[in-house]
């Protein structure tokens, strides 16, 4: 987290940029049933879209839910139709957050609409999902930009891999396509193994640095960040920020043990 305003975010995004660090902000939130509710937090991603300095880049993340899919889909999009409007006037980009399986087609099916009118939005697919690898090769067909994370939320095995080393198969060969074929992905991840394979792959391909970014949590392994950065890498970070950090704290710690051991060796200082 990086503090509870936009403010500390933006202060955050700036220190990134002087260790040649890109950031996507994220104010936190999810599952609005109320429409006053869902309209005051596209008004505050339009506010923090503006209030970005253009040298950090004006790049945030959003849940659908906290824009009122769960109350209506037109009511929905009509509010991230709004917010891409700010984001085309101010030369930013949006990436549409994937939630739990029970949104992600109503979630593609909205990115998809948003697509028809507006080249600045991207969106993130899940590998631990059993249907996940069509969603990647539609996403190359259509040029959508994909990032790429295993997936943080308890999901049944009829509907996404459980084991660790079947979820890190599936990631490495959706991430391969991607890097080959995709527009700009993201590789987001913090699992060694799994970044020295994009790097190996990426290598081997001959894919240039240029043509693919890696993503990783604000405060989780921040000196990979500066490694991957010195050795000609882009590196984004997701720096969240606001009051409604609980949900989200809990799924960063339940993906996966190591990541308590990444907090945990960043707050002493290792």
């Amino acid at each position: 987290m990086a503090g509870p305003d936009p403010e500390s975010a933006i202060a955050a995004g700036r220190q990134l940029h002087a260790r040649g660090i890109g950031a996507t902000f994220d104010l936190l939130g999810e599952d609005v049933l109320d429409r006053e509710a869902a309209v005051r937090s596209a008004e505050a991603n339009k506010q923090l879209l503006r209030r970005i300095p253009v040298e950090i880049e004006r790049n945030i993340s959003i849940k659908l839910t906290m824009f009122g899919l769960n109350i209506s889909g037109e009511f929905c999009r009509e509010n991230v139709a709004g917010l891409l409007d700010t984001a085309r006037e101010v030369g930013g980009f949006v990436r549409i957050d994937m939630e739990g399986s029970k949104h992600t087609q109503r979630t593609l099916d909205l990115f998809h609409r948003l697509r028809e009118t507006y080249d600045n939005v991207g969106i993130v697919l899940q590998a631990y999902l059993h249907r996940t690898p069509a969603d990647v090769k539609e996403a190359i067909a259509r040029g959508d930009r994909v990032r790429l994370c295993k997936g943080a939320y308890r999901e049944p095995p009829e509907v996404a891999h459980q084991d660790m080393e079947h979820i890190r198969k599936a990631y490495r060969e959706l991430a391969h396509q991607l890097l080959d074929h995709g527009s700009y992905p993201a590789i987001a991840t913090h699992d060694e193994i799994l970044v020295r394979d994009t790097l190996g792959y990426a290598s081997v391909q001959k894919i240039p640095p240029d043509r693919f970014e890696f993503q990783m949590l604000y405060g989780l392994r921040p000196r990979r960040w500066d490694e991957l950065v010195a050795a000609g890498h882009r590196v984004r970070v997701y720096v969240p920020y606001g009051t409604h950090w609980f949900p989200y704290f809990y799924r960063r710690l339940r993906e996966r043990r190591e990541n308590i051991y990444f907090v945990l060796r960043n707050l002493l200082g290792g």
